[in-house]
């Protein structure tokens, strides 16, 4: 056989062979494969989808249930704070004040606890399937926008009921629902990461929940606290989102700090959790 036979043989293509497809992790302190996350947009749809069909599936109430904690712990808190406490610190009606915190704590409590199981929840996803394991507790926390929103329009049909006038202020509030999502997100992404790894996170995050609730000013008002004792309420960024969201609803003033501190402190643990969750992705399959 001659070189040029050879030659001729060595450079026809190999049509049994396959292309192959290596997955490395980045070398970066931060990067995100935002094409693969957007190519995997579908998925994220779709488990974002499933977690409300699952929610409300076979439920007498469906949806209504979205209503009946923040419903039902307002006119509790209403009844201790009417009777009990001093209701012209709130500057609207009490039941509007705490109705408007529990809207958004009622999201705040849901998409956390959801995206922290997440992972664990799709166990056979995540061992089978290549994809950004980020879909999933994103999509855990996007799942709950759908009660967020229903919240919101009761809320919008209460500040009727009581005759609330807004001002050019409440343009403002969907920034400060938009630093929540990132906040509920930034603490679902790392909690979904360490409960792969430390399955004690599901047993202590009902406490820390309970307690996170009572260090905000969801059902109460930082005005009923001394003044030397406000400031370390506001280390809390839940605390300068629903102060401000209620200053914009209701035509109040703004806490410029108190915007500052949370939107601080809900971009650097937004960015932690990913670092975290960045950094324990690579494990997921084989230890959980």
């Amino acid at each position: 056989m001659s070189n040029d036979q050879i030659a001729a043989i060595e450079n026809v293509p190999n049509e049994t062979s396959e292309e192959l497809t290596f997955i490395e992790p980045s070398r970066s302190f931060l990067a995100l494969d935002w094409r693969s996350l957007w190519h995997y947009r579908e998925l994220f749809y779709f488990l974002a989808l499933r977690d409300i069909k699952i929610r409300y599936k076979q439920t007498f109430l469906g949806v209504a249930w979205v209503l009946l904690q923040p419903m039902a712990t307002t006119l509790i808190f209403s009844v201790l704070f009417i009777r009990f406490g001093q209701t012209e610190a709130f500057g609207v009606a009490y039941p509007l004040f705490a109705f408007s915190g529990f809207v958004l704590w009622t999201f705040v409590n849901a998409a956390v606890t959801n995206a922290s199981n997440c992972l664990v929840n799709n166990t056979p996803l995540i061992t089978k399937v290549y994809f950004p394991r980020l879909i999933v507790p994103l999509a855990a926390v996007a799942a709950n926008l759908l009660d967020l929103a229903i919240g919101v329009v009761s809320l919008t049909a209460a500040m009727i009921f009581y005759r609330i006038v807004p001002t050019w202020k409440i343009a403002l509030a969907p920034l400060f629902v938009l630093l929540l999502l990132v906040l509920a997100s930034g603490f679902g992404i790392l909690l979904a990461a360490l409960n792969v790894r430390f399955r004690d996170v599901k047993q202590l995050l009902p406490f820390a929940l309970q307690l996170w609730l009572f260090i905000s000013p969801v059902f109460y008002s930082l005005r009923l606290l001394p003044e030397n004792l406000a400031w370390i309420w506001k280390i809390n960024p839940l605390t300068g989102l629903l102060e401000n969201f209620r200053a914009a609803l209701f035509g109040q003033e703004f806490d410029a700090a108190g915007i500052v501190v949370s939107t601080v402190l809900t971009a650097v643990i937004f960015i932690f959790s990913l670092y975290v969750f960045r950094s324990m992705e690579d494990d997921f399959a084989d230890v959980i």
